[in-house]
């Protein structure tokens, strides 16, 4: 089986892959201090509580990370704990995917990943927006190219600059308002919120499709499920997208 992670600025999500078919998932805080006996640890914990085993079951690792002490452990992680090596989508790896960045060495792996898996879903032209720490929108061509994207600000780290700053405004849950026109300061804030970060998609994705044509467009991470009903261009929500490229790139470097 294969442990498929995905390590965020804020969150790390975790799957184990049985063949293709996603077995099970986990979503841990992404803390860089954390040891490689640590996360062997807690990953021995997921897979125990579910009734897979950690020492006969796990025959490969997979690894997309935005933070590099996070790499170097799991990476130690995977040597001392299962034995062989970790495949971190990095410069080297077979990603089937031609990166038409100018440097693509810049280009995220959690990015790669989502397009792989985006256009081995969809095909292609398409748009793939991932809701996380970043906001990222990602545009794969016909031919299965990465052709480049976006980047913005999350809308968590947005609401923490916003309730840092503004002192007479205070944290409030983020659900959709009950009217638009906000009524209250809470409504206001999380109309602002809700509207405002859906409506930057929609804009992005209209400036994409007016360079690409006519896209698929599938959204992926932790606020998704939350956004997607208020965008008028997301047509499909992928949860696991990243866990799935990773798998697909994996099988493509066995």
């Amino acid at each position: 089986m294969l442990l498929a992670v995905d390590a965020g600025n804020t969150q790390t999500v975790i799957g184990l892959f049985n063949g293709a078919q996603l077995a099970d998932h986990w979503r841990i805080a992404t803390v860089a201090e954390r040891t490689e006996d640590e996360l062997a640890l807690m990953i021995q914990q997921f897979l125990g509580f579910h009734g897979f085993s950690f020492d006969a079951q796990v025959s490969g690792v997979a690894v997309a990370s935005g933070v590099p002490r996070m790499t170097a452990a799991l990476r130690l992680m995977t040597r001392r704990y299962f034995g062989f090596d970790a495949l971190v989508i990095e410069p080297g790896v077979r990603t089937g995917m031609p990166i038409l960045y100018d440097n693509p060495k810049e280009v995220g792996a959690d990015r790669i990943a989502n397009a792989v898996a985006a256009y081995d879903l969809y095909g292609g032209p398409s748009i793939v927006v991932d809701f996380g720490t970043a906001n990222t929108i990602e545009a794969i061509s016909e031919k299965g190219e990465y052709l480049g994207g976006a980047i913005f600000p999350g809308i968590e780290i947005s609401m923490d600059a916003l309730f840092a700053r503004a002192a007479a405004l205070r944290r409030v849950e983020l659900v959709p308002p009950k009217n638009v026109i906000g009524k209250s300061t809470m409504e206001s804030i999380q109309s602002g919120a809700i509207y405002g970060f859906t409506g930057q998609v929609d804009a992005l994705v209209d400036r994409f499709e007016a360079e690409l044509g006519e896209c698929t467009v599938v959204a992926t991470g932790g606020q998704a499920e939350l956004l997607m009903p208020f965008s008028r261009t997301i047509q499909h929500n992928e949860p696991w997208l990243t866990l799935r490229g990773l798998r697909i790139v994996f099988e493509r470097n066995r």
